[in-house]
């Protein structure tokens, strides 16, 4: 359950002294005095407020959001410490423990947006946390003003130092202990102006580069309570399924395991982790090894539970489907029906989109402390407030007896928004009365995930004597991610369509209605939701259109796109998409791959543009093939993300994204065997290798005076089509299905 954002106290800050002369400035609280001791000298293990300035100079910087490679960390520690004038290689960043108080039975949000979903993170940090570094630089100033005995209007900072017009300077640390004792300014400190800024817009390295090469980085699954029971679990293959009989003695008998527990059958009515857990059966025991080997002693009978359906199962509903109407209109402009049949020519294709698994390096685990007054997880999360939500739920403790920790994911892709890894690890320290560390292996987090939605797309579109689009339909039917989750059927559209995506709002009679498919196999959030599904159908129709009209596919997307201007855009990313920097980006794109460069080399170019949650992103990519090989020689990048704060990780970001985006659409889909989900390793769901991807990647990133956005998602929605596209310039050969590469080898 998400509870609303308590926007109203974000902008309180509160700023206090230590014992041992530190300047501490956060967010306020009625705890923060409470845990002002525990943040002097050395112990640095939690972290609460945002900053804290040690009298040697050292800077903490707290970071709020979880890290799972988007390089949240760094960014929101670059926002503080540059209106904090720090000296960033005395800068240590620390992660922030989940911020929640008690507040009417209601958890009070004490440190903002502490989120990884839909790259809101970077956006909620520039809105929140320049003034956090602001009044930390304030208090610095006048501490250094009484100390030299002029005007703090006199002073400036830079570099950690408190600088006075006749030279003389006073470090940070000397001024710490002074600052802690001022009284906050009446009025809100002045924000610095962006040609002031030193390290925004300058490339910085992960804060935490430095532990990840040298192997110190602790992520969850590396941290262990000395007293702790390893615990694996036994889950039923057969999504909905229940335990039927069960033998437990030669487990119970193996030296080293302590308890064999069972988990309840999933109950839809009472949903924990957001999504229902699947029935199993726990090995608690006192090592992993131990744990792993019980489980294999078990010996269980499971009860299906409703029939799975595969993709090809699905798809082959597709046609009665779309003869019923559709579940939800989503959006209707003009009469298409009538520019139809007033079109001088038509064109229709249909396009399906596979069932694809995270596969997240680190899988899910939790360490789990239950006591009568005190909770503790340390897990991978990105939704650390529905984790305590699970916590509340499962022991009825209040917000402020529930500590969660988050320690670098090792990866999400939208996996850990679902905590049913959270609820698993509290249903069994409760049960075993014991801290218990829960183990997921490889096999389990591929037979178990939350998968990406199976979607098939039905675009139909009519043009004129110019060959201008006059009317557009697309019907898409896909298993709604929202199914299952407590969420009414009528509400399960939100997750698959979205009303204003492009062309909606270029063309004039222009239709999307949805179709819900049912499915019992467990769907959930995957990089860049839908965008990195819906993109592919509507870019690679624009090119077929392109190609059958003999219209140049860069030329007829700037047609389309029109003179700049800003259209309403409801929901994340909005209120408006400006046409104009998506053309931008699109024609950055084309120029770099050399888009008007006649090619008879065999090579073939492709492009494709999406607006992903506020960032305006195009992909080209140039491919051949040689022989029965798919080479993709060089990608091209080109974003629009606002003021980027570190470009550095904005790239990595781009790239990332876009490296995914076609490793998926090469050749992965999740596939079902006697009604059970068939891959358990990478050996069955093969990641592309680095000679399958591209040899060369360019990033672009277009500069930019406007708010920032995330970049994590933003690379991903046109990759694949873009990939697509540039297959059919190559071979002549036009794919329509994700993974692409079975497709491919079999129209060749």
């Amino acid at each position: 359950m998400t509870r609303a954002h308590d926007a109203s106290r974000r902008r309180f800050l509160k700023v206090l002294g230590s014992a041992g002369g530190a300047l501490i400035v956060g967010v306020q609280t009625r705890a923060f005095a409470d845990v002002a001791d525990e943040l002097v000298g050395d112990v640095l293990l939690t972290l609460n407020p945002y900053v804290r300035i040690e009298p040697d100079g050292t800077v903490v910087i707290g970071a709020r959001d979880p890290e799972v490679g988007q390089g949240i960390r760094t960014a929101e520690a670059r926002i503080i410490a540059e209106e904090l004038d720090a000296d960033w290689p005395r800068v240590v960043v620390l992660p922030m423990a989940l911020g929640a108080e008690d507040g009417n039975g209601e958890p009070r949000w004490t440190f903002g947006h502490q989120e990884a979903r839909g790259s809101t993170g970077i956006p909620a940090a520039w809105n929140d946390l320049r003034s956090v570094g602001a009044t930390a630089r304030e208090l610095l100033v006048r501490a250094a003003a009484q100390r030299l005995g002029v005007g703090a209007r006199t002073l400036r900072t830079q570099l950690g130092r408190v600088i006075a017009a006749d030279g003389r300077s006073l470090d940070y640390g000397q001024l710490a202990t002074a600052a802690s004792q001022l009284p906050p300014a009446n009025a809100a400190p002045a924000l610095k102006s962006p040609e002031a800024f030193r390290l925004i817009g300058q490339d910085a390295g992960d804060a935490d580069a430095r532990d990840i090469v040298t192997g110190r980085q602790r992520h969850a699954i590396d941290q262990m309570p000395g007293d702790a029971l390893v615990a694996v679990i036994a889950r039923c293959p057969y999504p909905g399924g229940a335990l039927k009989a069960l033998d437990a003695a030669d487990a119970r008998a193996l030296k080293g395991v302590a308890q064999v527990l069972t988990i309840p059958p999933p109950d839809p009515a009472a949903l924990l982790g957001i999504r229902p857990l699947a029935a199993g059966v726990a090995v608690l025991a006192e090592d992993t090894w131990t744990a792993l080997r019980g489980r294999d002693l078990l010996k269980i009978e499971w009860r299906a539970g409703a029939a799975a359906h595969g993709d090809d199962a699905l798809a082959a509903q597709l046609d009665a489907r779309f003869e019923q109407a559709p579940t939800t209109p989503v959006r209707n402009d003009g009469d298409y029906d009538q520019a139809r049949k007033l079109a001088h020519r038509a064109a229709q294709a249909r396009y399906r989109i596979a069932t694809v698994a995270h596969a997240e390096l680190e899988p899910p685990n939790c360490i789990a402390q239950v006591a009568s007054d005190h909770a503790l997880v340390i897990a991978p999360l990105q939704n650390p407030r529905g984790a305590l939500d699970v916590v509340q739920r499962l022991t009825g403790l209040r917000p402020s007896q529930v500590e969660i920790r988050l320690p670098r994911g090792g990866g999400g892709m939208g996996r850990t928004l679902d905590n049913d890894h959270v609820a698993e690890a509290v249903m069994l320290a409760k049960a075993a009365k014991k801290p218990v560390k829960l183990m997921w292996t490889r096999a389990d987090a591929f037979a178990h995930d939350a998968y990406r939605p199976f979607a098939v797309h039905d675009l139909a579109a009519g043009l004129d004597r110019k060959n201008r689009i006059t009317a557009w339909r697309q019907r898409i039917a896909s298993t709604s991610r929202l199914a299952g989750r407590g969420e009414p059927r009528e509400r399960w559209w939100l997750s698959e369509a979205h009303p204003d995506d492009l062309p909606a709002g270029l063309i004039d009679n222009y239709r999307l209605d949805w179709f819900a498919l049912d499915s019992s196999l467990p769907r959930g959030n995957w990089r860049a939701g839908s965008h990195g599904i819906n993109a592919f159908a509507t870019q690679v129709f624009l090119d077929e259109i392109a190609v059958a009209t003999k219209q140049d596919p860069l030329q007829l997307r700037l047609d389309l796109l029109g003179e700049p201007r800003a259209l309403p855009y409801r929901g994340h990313g909005g209120p408006v998409l400006d046409t104009g920097r998506l053309a931008e980006v699109l024609k950055l794109a084309a120029d770099a791959i050399g888009w008007k460069k006649k090619r008879n080399d065999g090579h073939g170019l492709g492009l494709a543009f999406h607006f992903t949650y506020g960032g305006y992103v195009a992909h080209a990519l140039e491919v051949s093939m040689q022989g029965a090989r798919l080479v993709m020689h060089k990608a091209v990048i080109a974003a629009d993300l606002g003021r980027v704060i570190n470009p550095l990780g904005a790239r990595a970001a781009l790239t990332g994204a876009t490296l995914d985006g076609l490793s998926t659409a090469l050749g992965l889909r999740i596939t079902l065997k006697d009604g059970c989900v068939a891959q358990r390793d990478f050996k069955d769901y093969p990641l592309a290798t680095m000679a399958q991807l591209p040899r060369e990647v360019q990033v672009i990133l277009v500069p930019s005076q406007e708010k920032p956005t995330g970049a994590y998602e933003m690379g991903l929605p046109g990759a694949a089509p873009a990939l697509a596209n540039a297959v059919f310039a190559a071979t002549t050969v036009r794919v329509r299905s994700l993974p692409i590469l079975p497709e491919l080898m079999r129209l060749l």
